[in-house]
């Protein structure tokens, strides 16, 4: 047989042969159905993530003709870290709880503000300075002069953090600033007061703090003589909750269409042309932009990977900055038995310890609700988050008794704190600029990195750890992008490859 007589017998006796096989195995099963492609879907941006900054950012580019977005969020609502708990009977806040800065006559306005008035939030007046009364582990004892003293070394720290940026001279930590003011707190009392007026704001220690970005948080929000809005809280007491201002915001114009609720992103990859959203349910989503505006928390533990892996500027400066913890826990009684003030102070021997007390049962706020909370933050929060309700519930009931040891206190009808710091879509409250976090680490944290934009309160060079940072970095990210978008293109966001000492380190 010739050697193509033979390679045609052997052909035709594969071709019989598989027709056989087939015909053996359909015989027996079915052949396995292919899986079905992962749906994907296409729109020109992404928008990841649906507290304030994403929808303001989706409000920002509807507001701009473009309309081709989705909102993708891992919750089953929209709001972020706007939280509400049922307990009591009645709607607390987890989460944000005030606005921090209102407006002062015809001056600038916190955006929060105008939302709230615009959505009929129901807020009041919370008197953090001037209904304030002070506690220790003897019981009531006045020292309201110790607490005012606290007050004034505050006001006296943004000074000092203000000349050193007038001289251009390097920042320090907040911690060093008390000291160069010879106001480091010497007793309980006096750690106790500062705690109120530091900690209670950043949720970090002075030490943990920059004395720089500490001041300038506060003067760009309260002081309105160096920019702010007002020095004037308002206390969300709505029963809707305090989410409302956001979400009746988002349905004047969001469709539907526009949300993908109950989505929890695994991966992002990004490069010049355009990005790739991975679900964890296997969806994939495609954009010609993405917006990211996950909690710095988010970021700095890997939950959502980004391929290819970020650049070493940007993970630096994710690393460098610090997701703190803010921690509410509320009490429910029978009946009122403390402080008539809106606020409480309890200075313990250990700095941090259950310090700052607010009455919810009081006439200003919920009346008759049986309500006390107190908040502890930072490390103090990461440590009872890793606690059992019980013993937390036990120590908390412990510094209740002692503030009132001629009361016979009961016990709580009720008990609730959130673990914000192990919530693996937050983990922490809000961030807050550390000592070493450098003036161009803010702008690396904020820098795109192909058509991937990043936004959040953590952005914010002015108000990071606020609402109204989140609110404004929405607005100003979004707009750079709607830019992008309709000139067809635009140049990267400024950062830096590497961020240098002034003068080298000595090391002989």
């Amino acid at each position: 047989m010739g050697r193509a007589a033979l390679l045609l017998a052997i052909s035709l006796y594969l071709q019989h042969f598989l027709s056989c096989s087939r015909f053996a195995y359909a015989a027996t099963t079915a052949p396995p159905s292919p899986k079905p492609p992962a749906t994907t879907k296409h729109h020109q941006v992404l928008i990841l993530g649906g507290g304030v900054t994403g929808v303001i950012a989706a409000r920002t580019l509807h507001e701009r003709g473009i309309d081709d977005f989705v909102i993708v969020e891992a919750r089953n609502e929209l709001g972020g870290r706007m939280q509400t708990a049922t307990f009591a009977n009645r709607t607390i806040e987890q989460g944000p709880n005030w606005i921090q800065g209102t407006q002062e006559g015809n001056g600038p306005a916190n955006p929060i503000f105008t939302l709230a008035k615009k959505h009929g939030v129901k807020t009041q007046f919370n008197d953090w300075f001037g209904s304030v009364s002070t506690f220790d582990a003897t019981g009531a004892v006045d020292f309201l002069d110790v607490f005012d003293q606290s007050g004034d070394d505050f006001d006296n720290l943004t000074v000092v953090a203000g000349a050193r940026v007038d001289q251009n001279l390097v920042d320090l930590s907040a911690r060093t600033g008390y000291g160069l003011l010879k106001a480091n707190a010497k007793n309980a009392h006096a750690s106790a007061s500062e705690y109120y007026q530091f900690d209670w704001e950043y949720a970090q220690t002075p030490e943990q703090s920059s004395l720089i970005a500490s001041s300038w948080g506060n003067n760009f929000t309260y002081d309105t003589d160096q920019g702010g809005f007002s020095d004037d809280n308002q206390m969300s007491i709505d029963q809707r909750g305090f989410k409302t201002l956001i979400q009746q915001e988002a349905n004047e114009f969001l469709k539907p269409q526009q949300m993908l609720l109950n989505s929890t992103v695994k991966s992002i990859s990004y490069s010049k042309s355009g990005v790739t959203v991975t679900l964890v349910n296997g969806q994939t989503l495609t954009g010609d932009y993405a917006l990211c505006t996950f909690s710095l928390g988010v970021l700095q533990h890997d939950d959502v990977s980004f391929k290819p892996a970020l650049p070493d500027f940007k993970q630096e400066a994710i690393q460098s900055m610090v997701m703190a913890t803010y921690t509410k826990i509320f009490l429910q009684f029978p009946k009122k038995f403390w402080f008539d003030t809106e606020m409480a102070i309890f200075a313990d021997s250990e700095r941090g310890r259950y310090p700052v007390w607010q009455s919810l049962d009081h006439k200003n706020f919920l009346p008759g609700s049986g309500i006390l909370f107190v908040t502890v933050t930072g490390d103090y929060s990461v440590r009872i988050e890793a606690l059992p309700d019980k013993q937390v519930k036990e120590e908390v009931m412990g510094v209740v008794r002692s503030m009132f040891p001629n009361v016979t206190v009961p016990e709580p009808l009720d008990f609730f704190f959130p673990r914000w710091h192990s919530n693996p879509l937050f983990r922490g409250s809000y961030s807050n600029w550390p000592p070493a976090f450098a003036s161009q680490h803010l702008d690396n944290l904020r820098a795109n990195v192909g058509r991937l934009y990043f936004a959040g309160e953590a952005t914010s060079r002015k108000y990071f750890g606020f609402l109204h940072g989140a609110y404004f970095e929405g607005l100003d990210i979004a707009t750079i992008m709607a830019n992008c978008i309709k000139e067809g293109s635009c140049a990267d966001m400024e950062h830096f490859a590497n961020i240098n000492n002034i003068l080298p380190f000595e090391n002989n």
